[in-house]
């Protein structure tokens, strides 16, 4: 197959480069409307019982409150009568929007639980009409309508869950612009360092654009069918920057050895499709696999970045595999133009002898070597002792964020927090003495301040005399409680509250529903724990087989499992130290808070999948050199001497694309860039450069073991190389090297 792609590149360079350009000109066209058909959220299991509830409440009760106007009087209470005044003129003019309904405030609803303990503030809470990306949209027109200051008299900040989108959707934007300016110099810089000619840095570049292009087309396209995430878009420049830069980066460096080694243009294409080609191949194929076990999971978050993964992934490795033969062929010599002035032509480079060096030194002290790194990532994995998980709040924002304010606000002057109650549906008809008597059993339990239903206010597990109910509530065929708590929201109160309503006795032949944002923390974590061992699993069984067919081996594969478990033990460590038990937040300006369950889970399958990457870019070479003849030593020693470069080159450009993000204002893309550029890191240097040569050295030969029945099977239908032996190459050549004269 990879003869073939090259003969198509030799024979019509010109042509493949013609019809790639309109194929990213027109995915450009398309991609163009991404953002628009992007959604904020998406982090709750549709089929949860806190979503049905919701579902339940947007029917019959005109949806749950998911926007709160905190109202503040400019000079004095909001009692004072400018202030209601205001108030209630503002009160009107959001009754009058047609994008909200359930608009209720201190002022009209007469309730002291909407108003600060220092009556200086009150709240006003209103439903946004519409679903997804209308809902964004309607948010976004109440809120600069009334956020600010109104008639002089009141100061209006807006929060809730639609507060929240409002704010986070422009982050994302400006993140990714920052990320962006920062990742794109850099990595053009160090490719330039690499190379040492401009010509061959700037080739990584084109594959990365084809690959973002081409999914933000990809995500126009799935958007306009399915729920795909904003936060999809960071992920596919990260990854298309980063893979499209490795994937080349193995491209170029093999065809520019060859042509170094004196074999022509033609043959040189030929050979680096046979090799690097296949090993792109295989690596994209590792990648992706361990990128589409985000599928199983019910939360359009998680799959968003399925859908982009995967598909990054593919089309920059379609365009390495099509695309990149077709440039070198047309550049032949020239790929080594502009070179830069440390580049110096007929000086080797170090670079490979370093790694070959250090993996003998490796091989020759096994034990005593590894020993020590694995008790360093060991210790760094220990934080996951005490890990804890939540979901994504208004704390994920700045301080400064009107959204973050208000919900601080509401959780710190106000007498339990309205816009956190648990929402408890009771989806049939229900007497009043019933229901009265389920409400004073739920106001009992510890941490609930009051329960509000149509027949009244309830708490310490009686009425209260001046509670005369929300008859907005009830309705002839359903019952909506509203059980307000005063615990920190998301605590592990307030998930031990959930269970509690939850398992409380409820009235005879009822099965409520409960609903609200500490419901659905804990359904998330109950759905993705459920669904994370089928994940995990599929990412196992696939790499195992991916690895067998790609070396023929079943040791090979599961030493890369064991030491892919250790370096992400590590890094995911690291992080829960950082963002959970908040060392370093004053540094990068975070909360601590309990480790965001959707983004751990996307940074495990991200670092996996590239931690894989790298594993086929080394064992590729150690196996080409071991089916030559070479012993396993020196196979090690001569692939890592070849690849060890290349891999640690490609790791710092990768981790450069995802340490961009550690500039994010919002903390979860922090985590997920931090996280994930270190996991690079780890694996390139103290893994490939430690652990698989002292694994190998302990293996010895039963690293290429196979029982009779699957090496046959490998014979017949794994993929390896078949061709001409290699052309000899200087032991010490380095890619970025000249060592050819440029016509």
């Amino acid at each position: 197959m990879f003869e073939r792609i090259a003969e198509l590149a030799i024979r019509r360079s010109r042509l493949v480069l013609i019809v790639a350009t309109l194929v990213v000109a027109l995915m450009g066209a398309l991609g163009a409307g991404a953002f628009g058909k992007l959604l904020g959220g998406g982090f709750d299991d549709p089929a949860s019982q806190s979503s049905r509830a919701r579902d339940v409440i947007d029917e019959k009760f005109g949806g749950e409150t998911n926007l709160v106007f905190l109202v503040r009087a400019a000079d004095g209470r909001v009692d004072s009568a400018a202030a209601e005044r205001s108030g209630r003129a503002l009160v009107a003019d959001l009754k009058e929007e047609r994008d909200l309904t359930n608009v209720v405030s201190y002022w009209d609803a007469e309730s002291p639980d909407l108003r600060s303990d220092d009556g200086r503030e009150a709240i006003v809470l209103a439903r946004v009409k519409g679903h997804d990306a209308e809902q964004q949209d309607n948010a976004k027109g109440v809120i600069d309508a009334y956020a600010g200051t109104y008639e002089d008299t009141l100061t209006v900040k807006a929060g809730g869950s639609a507060g929240v989108s409002y704010e986070m959707g422009p982050q994302t934007e400006e993140d990714l612009v920052l990320a962006e300016t920062i990742a794109v110099p850099l990595i053009l810089l160090l490719l330039l360092v690499v190379f040492g000619t401009v010509v061959s840095a700037l080739l990584p570049l084109v594959i990365a654009l084809i690959a973002i292009v081409g999914v933000f087309a990809e995500l126009y396209v799935v958007g306009s069918v399915t729920d795909v995430s904003v936060f999809a878009i960071n992920l596919t420049t990260a990854l298309g920057l980063g893979l499209g830069v490795d994937y080349a980066l193995l491209m170029i460096s093999r065809f520019r050895e060859q042509l170094a080694a004196g074999a022509s243009v033609e043959d040189a294409v030929r050979k680096t499709m046979s090799t690097a080609g296949r090993t792109v191949a295989f690596s994209a194929a590792t990648v992706a696999a361990a990128l589409a076990a985000l599928m199983v999971f019910p939360q359009y978050f998680l799959r968003s970045f399925g859908y982009s993964g995967v598909g990054v992934v593919l089309i920059a490795a379609l365009a390495t595999l099509f695309v990149m033969p077709a440039l070198l062929n047309v550049l032949g010599h020239r790929v080594n133009r502009g070179r830069m002035p440390w580049a110096k032509p007929g000086r080797a480079g170090t670079g490979t002898s370093v790694w070959g060096r250090l993996a003998r030194t490796v091989m020759r002290r096994p034990a005593l070597t590894a020993l020590p790194v694995l008790a360093v990532l060991l210790a760094a994995a220990r934080p996951l002792l005490g890990i804890t998980f939540g979901t994504a709040d208004e704390r994920v924002l700045p301080e400064d964020a009107q959204s973050r304010q208000v919900s601080t606000a509401l959780r710190e002057n106000f007498d339990g927090n309205d816009a956190a109650a648990l929402h408890v549906v009771i989806n049939k008809p229900v007497d009043q003495d019933p229901l009265a008597s389920y409400a004073v059993k739920l106001s009992a339990l510890e941490g609930v301040a009051r329960v509000e239903t149509s027949t009244g206010v309830y708490a310490d597990g009686r009425s209260e005399a001046t509670g005369p109910g929300n008859p907005a509530l009830g309705r002839p065929a359903a019952q909506q409680l509203n059980v307000v708590t005063s615990l920190t929201p998301k605590s592990d109160e307030a998930k031990d509250l959930v269970e509690g309503v939850r398992t409380a006795a409820a009235p005879s032949g009822t099965a409520p529903l409960v609903g609200g944002a500490d419901a659905e923390l804990v359904d998330s974590n109950d759905s993705i724990g459920g669904r994370l061992p089928l994940a995990i699993g599929l990412i196992a069984v696939t790499t195992f087989l991916l690895l067998f067919l790609f070396t023929g081996s079943v040791v090979q594969p599961l030493r890369a499992l064991v030491l892919n478990m250790v370096s992400l033990g590590a890094t995911i460590g690291v992080m829960t130290w950082i963002f959970q038990d908040g060392h370093l937040s004053g540094l990068l300006g975070f909360t601590p808070q309990p480790m965001e369950t959707s983004m751990t889970v996307l940074m495990f399958c991200v670092a996996f999948g590239l931690s894989m990457d790298y594993e086929v870019f080394v064992t590729s070479r150690i196996k080409e050199l071991h089916d030559l003849g070479e012993d396993n030593e020196s196979a090690v020693a001569d692939g890592l001497g070849h690849t060890g470069r290349i891999v640690s080159a490609a790791a710092v450009l990768l981790a450069v694309s995802f340490f961009a993000f550690g500039t994010a204002e919002i903390s979860f893309m922090q985590l997920f860039g931090l996280g994930s550029g270190l996991a690079i890191l780890i694996d390139a240097i103290a893994v490939r450069g430690v652990l698989v040569p002292a694994a190998m050295r302990l293996l010895g030969g039963s690293a290429w073991y196979a029982p009779g029945f699957l090496r046959a099977f490998h014979t017949r239908f794994g993929l390896s190389e078949r061709g001409p032996a290699p052309a000899p190459v200087p032991a010490a050549e380095s890619p970025r090297v000249e060592t050819t004269p440029v016509p």
